[in-house]
Parts: C-alpha cells; sequence; structure tokens
C-alpha cells in the first residue's frame, strides 16, 4: 500500500482542542509529553498546502493557529513547550521554533484558502518576523516562511529583508568540492539550509545565489544517495573528516530534501529535482538501508526514525507530518 498525500488520519489522532501533540507510543498519544510550537507550526504547514481542505481541516488549521498566537509574546518571540495542564514550560525565545512558527504562519498567510486565516496568520507573521536569532536553522526556517509571504505579497519588505537575512545567516559554503557546505558539520533538517538559500537567490534575482543554493542541495542530495536509494545523514549528525554512522535516520531529513527539491524543481524546471523528490517518498515506502516501509497503513502515521533492526514504531507528530509533507510533494508529481 502506497501513503497518499492527503491522509490526515493520524494528525487527527494526535491534535485536540488545544493543539498538536508531540509523541505517541506506537499510535497511541502520550498526553504527559504535552504539545510543542515546533509541532503544530509544521502541522499548519502541510494543512495550508492543501488546495481543497475539508471543513474538519480547516478546523485544524483553526487550532494550529490559535496555538501559536497564543504562544507568541508582544516581542515577537514564541514559547514553545505547553504541558497538557495547558502550562507554558519555558519562556519566550527565538530558537528553532520561532523559525518554524514564521514557517507555518508564512505558509498558512500565503496558501490557506480560508481568507481570515491567511488575515490572521499574516498579523502574527508579521510580529515575528521583526526578530531576528542567532541560530542559522531557526533563521533558515523563518526565512521559509518569509519565502511563502513574499510569492504573494510581492512588496513586502519585511518578508524580503528577513528572507536575505536568513540566507546570510547560512554562510557562504567552502570552496572544497568535497564538502561544499557552509558548516564542517551536517545535523538535522540539513536541506532547509540550501532551500531558503535558493528561495533567497530567486526571489531576489542573485543568481550567485541561486546556484550556491543548487549547488548545496545538489552535493547533499548525492551524499545521501546509496545503491539507488536514500540514506540520509542521521541524528548522531556527520562532521567533515569523521567517519558517518548509518543509523538512527530520521523522517524529518527525508522530509526536509522534498521541500527543498520541490522548491528548486519550480524555480529551474528540471526534471532531476524531480526524480529526488520521488526518491524521497520511496524512502517511506520500503526503498531505503533496511528495505522496510516507514509508515503505518492501519493508522496513517510515519514511523518515527530507521534503526539497525528496522523502524522505530512510535508515530511521533514530526515523523507524520514528515510522511505528509513528503507525499504532498510526490503526488503534484503525479
Amino acid at each position: 500500500m502506497i501513503p497518499t498525500a492527503s491522509d490526515f488520519r493520524h494528525l487527527y489522532r494526535m491534535s485536540d482542542d488545544t493543539g498538536l501533540f508531540e509523541h505517541a507510543r506506537h499510535a497511541v498519544v502520550r498526553r504527559a509529553h504535552g504539545y510543542c510550537t515546533d509541532d503544530v507550526a509544521r502541522g499548519l504547514v502541510v494543512i495550508s498546502r492543501e488546495p481543497a481542505p475539508d471543513p474538519r481541516v480547516l478546523r485544524l488549521a483553526e487550532r494550529y493557529l490559535a496555538f501559536l498566537s497564543h504562544a507568541q509574546n508582544g516581542s515577537g518571540a514564541f514559547r514553545n513547550r505547553l504541558a497538557y495542564d495547558r502550562r507554558w514550560a519555558d519562556g519566550p525565545g527565538v530558537g528553532d521554533w520561532w523559525g518554524r512558527a514564521l514557517w507555518g504562519l508564512g505558509t498558512a498567510a500565503a496558501r490557506s484558502p480560508a481568507a481570515w486565516i491567511r488575515e490572521e496568520a499574516l498579523l502574527v507573521f508579521t510580529l515575528g518576523a521583526s526578530r531576528r536569532s542567532p541560530h542559522p536553522r531557526a533563521m533558515a526556517f523563518a526565512g521559509l516562511g518569509a519565502a511563502e509571504v513574499l510569492r504573494v505579497h510581492t512588496d513586502s519588505t519585511l518578508a524580503a529583508t528577513l528572507l536575505v537575512d536568513a540566507a546570510a545567516a547560512v554562510g557562504v559554503p567552502a570552496e572544497n568540492p568535497d564538502w561544499p557546505w557552509p558548516q564542517p558539520e551536517l545535523t538535522y533538517a540539513n536541506a532547509a539550509l540550501a532551500e531558503v538559500v535558493i528561495a533567497a537567490g530567486h526571489l531576489s534575482d542573485d543568481a550567485s545565489m541561486l546556484t550556491c543554493g543548487l549547488r548545496m542541495l545538489a552535493w547533499l542530495g548525492d551524499i545521501q544517495t546509496r545503491r539507488g536509494h536514500l540514506s540520509v545523514v542521521p541524528a548522531a549528525g556527520w562532521r567533515q573528516g569523521a567517519p558517518r554512522a548509518r543509523y538512527d535516520q530520521q523522517p524529518i531529513e527525508v522530509a526536509a530534501l522534498a521541500d527543498a527539491c520541490a522548491t528548486a524543481a519550480a524555480v529551474t524546471g528540471d526534471p532531476r529535482w524531480q526524480e529526488r523528490v520521488r526518491q524521497a517518498s520511496a524512502w517511506f515506502e520500503g526503498a531505503n538501508d533496511c528495505g522496510t516501509a516507514m509508515w503505518d497503513p492501519a493508522t496513517g502515521g510515519g514511523y518515527d526514525g530507521l534503526t539497525a533492526h528496522g523502524p522505530n514504531l512510535n508515530q511521533g507528530a514530526e515523523s507524520t507530518i514528515a510522511l505528509i509533507s513528503t507525499m504532498q510533494h510526490a503526488g503534484r508529481l503525479s
């Protein structure tokens, strides 16, 4: 059985009237772990990409948007962790969750079919986009939200400035052809760094920046391909010059690569990027280092990681959204 682009069964299961739970044991929600802005923002991204959502999907968008609005303080920063008793466990900040919140809000502001969701998302995005983070990945995620806004609101100086700042935060790759990457280590959501550089280059008509981002992404795709299938950098990361572990591979890496390759395909029209998207969807279907499906057809949930012994059968929010996101891109190709 092949997963479909709009299978939100497990996302419904993981959500309540407050937001999206972070963890599950197998497919059962672990309420004790509560909610996080990171995952709610990811959920808003995939929900907002649906061109004709049914009322139940729109209700999810409303809940996720309300959560992000509640998480934000007056300075534009966001809290990340909300316990099941509806008490925040941390203070406002501009870590990865800030960047992902702007990504979700920017996507909703640009793509939601509901005008009132677009308007509210843009308000919350506008306040958050006034901030900057010292963390390159947080800036990259925020930049992806800014790119979404800029594609619709082409005169948005706020979004344009944030996008350029995000690409600058990623940095310039080394000239070394064996490691054409801005940092000496690959960690998590690596392809998002290349994607924001591609988006910034394209939307600012900077051919040099666009070429740089495409070169980064091509290298990343090549070094994560093994015998024709994806073998992504595992959770432990990979430092230049060091041995590379094979497991524990995370679905977020596959989804980030699919996101970036879909953007590259749209920008360049080169069908090779479409093949990379298909390679990412095939990873979930079993074209991976263990030859095993990375999702549960009975629940619609994505498995939490690929280990040397097969999939981690827990079906948390992050991995399920990674599955949905990748299949959305693959579905558009077909």
